[in-house]
This record gives structure tokens, sequence and C-alpha cells, in this order.
């Protein structure tokens, strides 16, 4: 199973991630041309070797307006109701909320995927802000330079995760600092509060050694977002490791260090815990049911469904269900509840036995098709990409059955010739 493993003795930052995960890639020089082609004016992602303690690394740097961004922890405001007026009258460029972040990302020219996952990211910094400050998202605000830095890592970190396509992102428990910290809102402790409500239910402790912070809010919305377990190094055979720098010195290397690797199974047979959280509704139009399905599949949810049902006094109902990892479940209880008309949501967690999955790409008489594979319990799948599928059908213009047989068939036939070699 090809695993991603974040090692955070020194915390967890979104440049050191980046940086990280920059290192274990090929092509550095595609991957800048991506992320400074976004759309964005007056900014530039440059990379750096650096040295730390004898370590050498990769850190990213981040000129906007040929300036380098101030090294700031916290990045927003609260918007209150008492100085909601001045805030607006002030220059509109100054500040940015989450609305403008969300539209800026849904315009830029990366894939789906990647928009999902930034999107879902920068909810959870918000969404943290605004428990924080006892107020709602809408009135959270990012100050443009901190809100831009910030952009850039959350986005080249999701460019570099799809491109890696680990099947397991597991991080070490992670280490955030102690001491206090000066922001925008005055002495706050370490961890700030916002990345302290972002690190709920996620293994971290405080190294007295180090009076600083060494966890942002940035990454550690990253790594609870894109974090499939969190536990110390496991078994793996390693084919690529990185290091990914950060601004400060101390007396450890202040890096995150990224392994990329391989985990032996003796068999195919895998299976992890899942949380399946589902309540009745029977007040809800189609089109809003509609749209809260497509949001929780948008946040990252394993799969959401809706089951026809008979509710109280024989009415007609449906039952939601969505099926996530156990510690995303809060996370998801919240968007059922603000997004339902429900009072309520059941959280039952669940054993799930799993085919061990591969996506790969196949070459067929009619053009490349993406197929994903799993294998185990005596069991062999075999699944072409719907959009793969359509794209090339038409461009043939032959049946949609042609090319998805042909694709089994020719995967099929693959696995046995290499099952023969084996």
């Amino acid at each position: 199973m090809k695993t991603l493993y974040l090692e955070c003795s020194m915390g967890a930052a979104g440049d050191m991630l980046m940086g990280a995960l920059l290192e274990l890639i090929e092509n550095k020089t595609d991957f800048l041309k991506q992320i400074n082609s976004l759309g964005f004016s007056n900014f530039r992602v440059n990379i750096k070797c650096v040295k730390k303690c004898g370590i050498v690394g990769t850190r990213i740097l981040i000129s906007i307006n040929d300036k380098q961004p101030d090294i700031i922890s916290q990045n927003t405001h609260i918007n209150t109701q008492q100085h909601k007026e001045n805030c607006h009258n002030q220059n509109k460029n100054d500040h940015i909320n989450i609305k403008k972040i969300e539209n800026v990302i849904r315009q830029l020219k990366i894939s789906q995927k990647v928009k999902s996952n930034s999107l879902a990211i920068y909810q959870l910094i918000a969404e943290a802000e605004a428990r924080v400050h006892k107020c709602p998202v809408k009135y959270i605000h990012f100050h443009e330079i901190g809100n831009i830095d910030a952009l850039i890592d959350i986005i080249g970190v999701c460019i570099l995760i799809e491109y890696l396509g680990p099947e397991e992102i597991t991080v070490s428990p992670i280490n955030v600092g102690s001491g206090f910290i000066n922001c925008q809102h005055g002495i706050l402790p370490v961890p700030a509060p916002a990345t302290a409500y972002i690190l709920q239910d996620i293994p971290i402790y405080n190294d007295n050694n180090v009076r600083d912070e060494l966890c942002t809010p940035t990454g550690a919305a990253i790594i609870k977002y894109f974090a499939t377990n969190f536990k110390q190094m496991p078994k793996m055979r390693v084919k690529k490791i990185g290091y990914g720098m950060g601004a400060k010195d101390f007396e450890q290397a202040n890096c995150v260090r990224a392994f990329l690797g391989e985990i032996e199974t003796k068999t195919k047979e895998t299976n992890d815990i899942i949380v399946k959280l589902e309540c009745n509704l029977d007040d809800m139009t189609g089109e809003a049911i509609g749209f809260t399905v497509d949001l929780l599949f948008e946040k990252g949810a394993l799969d959401v469904f809706i089951t026809p049902i008979q509710a109280k006094k024989s009415r007609p109902a449906v039952l939601l269900t969505c099926i996530c990892n156990e510690y995303k479940s809060n996370f998801f209880i919240k968007l059922m509840l603000r997004h339902t008309t429900t009072f309520g949501v059941r959280k039952n967690i669940c054993d799930r036995y799993v085919l061990k999955r591969k996506t790969s790409i196949q070459k067929t008489p009619y053009g490349n098709i993406r197929v994903k594979t799993g294998e185990g319990y005596s069991v062999k799948k075999v699944k072409p990409e719907y959009e793969d599928i359509v794209k090339v059908a038409r461009l043939n213009n032959v049946s949609f059955n042609d090319v998805n047989n042909a694709t089994v068939d020719l995967t099929k036939k693959k696995y046995e010739q290499n099952k023969t070699k084996i």
C-alpha cells in the first residue's frame, strides 16, 4: 500500500508541509510553473535549498509585491456587529472573507479534486476562528497578505497530494511548542486557540524546550483533513524522503520530514474503522436534500446516500446517511445539523472490510483510461473511470460499452500476465 508518513516532531506549517512533499516529486519545475500561473497578481513562489543542523531541505519562499510576507501566527480578525460598519468602510482590498476565498478557489485552473480539498481545509480554519471568537463564519475576515500566503500553501499541498496519490497518510503526534506568541489579538498561549480547536481528537504534545509556536492553524487544518490515522511511523519500505524547512531556527532542525513508501502486508485483506452518521428528514425539499448531499461529498465524506422511509404519523421521509473517517465525525455532524432540519444525528462506529485499491492508467485502442482495481478476500475487481470512458467514447464516436469492455479486458489481461511473471 502506497503510504505517506509525516513526521511532525517540530510541528507543522503550510510551507513546511509543501516543501517536504515537493522533495518527493521528480519535476519540481513543473510544479512551480503551475503554482505560479494560478492567476494571482504580484506574487511568486520560489524554493531555496537550506541547511539546518546539518540537514539539507527545501524552504518555500512566497514573495508578494517582491517582499516576503510577514510571519504571523494568526491571520484573522473578528468583524463583530460593533465594528462591522467600520470594517465595511475600510479599503476592501485590505481584508478578505471566507466567501471570497471560496469564489477565488472555484475559479482557479486546478482540478476539481484540488478545489474541493482546498475549500474543505479553508473551511476548517474559518470554523475554528469563528468558534474561538464566538461569531458566525461569515464575519471572519482574513488579512490579505497572510491569506494569500496561507492560500498558496493549502493549494500547493493539495496539488502535491493529488500528484503523489498516497493510499494512506499517517501522521506522527504533533509537537505544538510552548510559551506565548504575539499576534493581532494580543499575547496568546501556544498552541493558539484556533490551532488548539483544529487539533482536537489528534495526538499532540507540548515541548517546553521550544518556547515558540510550532504548529500553525494552516498546518493543523491540512493535517487534520488529509491524515488517515495518527501514530508513530509504521513498518514500511521507504522509497523517498523529503525535508520541508521552516523559517525559524532552533537547537533542533526545524523541519517536517515526509516518507513515501510501501507498507507490506502479508495478505490483501484489510479493514479499518469508519463512522456512519444518520438522521431522519421529513420536512425538507428535494432540492435542499440534494444540496446537502453534494456538500457532504464536497467536504470529503467517504459516501453519502438517502433511503426512503416512513416517519412518525405515517409521513413519507428519507434517511440521510453520511459515512466518514472516525476522526472527522464531529466535523460532519456539525455540517448535517447546520444544513438539514434535523434536531439530532445518530453516530454508529463500524468495522469496514475493504479491497486493496490501486489506480493506474490503461492504454486502449481508443485512448488512455484511468482504472481503479480492488483486490482481497479472493476477489479481484476492475472499474474504469466513468468520465474517461465518456470522453473517449465521444472522441471516437463509439459506444460507452465498447470502451468500457475493452478497458476491462485489457486490464484483466495485464493482471494475468503480471501474475504469471511472479
